[in-house]
């Protein structure tokens, strides 16, 4: 009878069964959660290691992130619910728990944006650096955002006005934008070279009149390192307002080069040459004719024009290529005995004791 007094003496606004029953109800939350939280990293990593998607992944690192005094603070409101505070209390637990929700939301956040910067660079750029730098800077930017952001709504919560502290920081971030331009356009660009990936290290491009290629993707600039070997400097910017060709993503090249006959082949020669062209590319790994025509007649003869294409995007192969071709219609043409054509320019005098008109020649060409 004197154990059963004590206990329903009133302690706090509540008798101490209460206060036991909320002790008990508190630590017996907080180890059922601790325990949830382990077996569900244990049993999810396991799945997810077994796996080839990348969501059961981003689960088990949320779970893994879940702090012990997030877990606490939800024991402590299970316990309230036994024990009811006090006003005083529940505005101090109220304060603490806001401070907590908003800091374990910003670590399930971070783990977030982290991962996700991770994911997209094991994925797109194993080994690119220039952007896994890249990767990471926006990854930084992201987190401040995100911590700012949780901070304004934790003053919020706390009933301070925020409406003159955003205007201040909407002003000042636009004065540093502007004395900043050039940097976060730099930056910018370089986020979408990344997203976007118009090329990536290693590829052979052409900016403008620079060929070369592409060495490191920074924040602010793009290194190319040239045919003539020079290291070319570009800002981000500049290079996404220029003409970019990635000669790393051809599939095949089109090939067309000329062939000029002298004007006194005769036709039987000149309609011959077409076939042998075409057995002289046929004959060629990694070719595939189009055609060969007399389309033109040019100042040097008779011009055939003949295309075909190489099934490879390396130049080296190409030249290779064009080079057995040169050879084998040079040795086709010998032994047919077809002359190539040059320019010549025809100059009429008149014959000795002819008279000279005042007139001007013409210079036929």
């Amino acid at each position: 009878m004197h154990l059963l007094k004590i206990l329903e003496r009133s302690w706090y606004g509540a008798t101490l069964m209460q206060w036991a029953l909320a002790v008990i109800t508190l630590g017996g939350v907080y180890v059922a959660l601790s325990v949830i939280q382990r077996v569900l990293v244990k049993r999810l990593g396991a799945f997810a290691s077994r796996t080839v998607t990348d969501w059961d992944d981003l689960a088990v690192e949320i779970v893994r992130r879940t702090k012990p005094y997030f877990l606490l603070i939800i024991a402590v409101y299970a316990a309230a619910r036994v024990v009811t505070p006090s006003s005083e209390v529940a505005r101090v637990l109220r304060v603490i728990s806001v401070i907590v929700v908003l800091v374990q939301a910003g670590v399930w956040g971070t783990g977030l944006i982290g991962f996700a910067a991770d994911h997209y660079t094991r994925r797109r750029a194993p080994g690119d650096v220039g952007t896994r730098t890249t990767i990471q800077a926006v990854g930084y930017a992201g987190r401040f955002v995100l911590w700012v952001l949780l901070a304004v709504t934790a003053l919020q919560n706390f009933g301070i006005n925020v409406t003159a502290l955003v205007t201040g920081l909407g002003i000042g971030g636009i004065a540093i934008a502007l004395a900043v331009q050039n940097i976060l356009g730099d930056l910018f660009a370089a986020l979408a070279i990344v997203l976007d990936q118009p090329f990536v290290i290693g590829d052979s491009v052409q900016v403008d009149t620079i060929n070369g290629t592409i060495e490191h993707v920074g924040l602010k600039t793009t290194r190319i390192r040239s045919l003539s070997g020079e290291q070319v400097v570009i800002s981000n910017a500049d290079l996404l307002r220029s003409r970019i060709h990635n000669y790393k993503r051809m599939e095949l090249r089109r090939v067309a080069f000329n062939i000029d006959l002298g004007f006194d082949t005769s036709s039987d020669k000149v309609a011959r040459v077409p076939g042998m062209v075409r057995e002289i590319v046929q004959s060629q790994p990694l070719t595939r004719f189009d055609r060969c025509h007399l389309l033109t007649f040019a100042d040097s003869g008779l011009r055939l024009e003949a295309v075909y294409y190489v099934l490879h995007p390396d130049y080296g192969t190409y030249a290779d290529i064009q080079h057995a071709i040169n050879l084998e219609l040079l040795r086709r043409f010998q032994h047919d005995h077809i002359e190539f054509g040059f320019a010549t320019r025809t100059l009429a005098l008149p014959s000795i004791g002819a008279p000279v008109s005042d007139a001007p020649e013409t210079l036929p060409t």
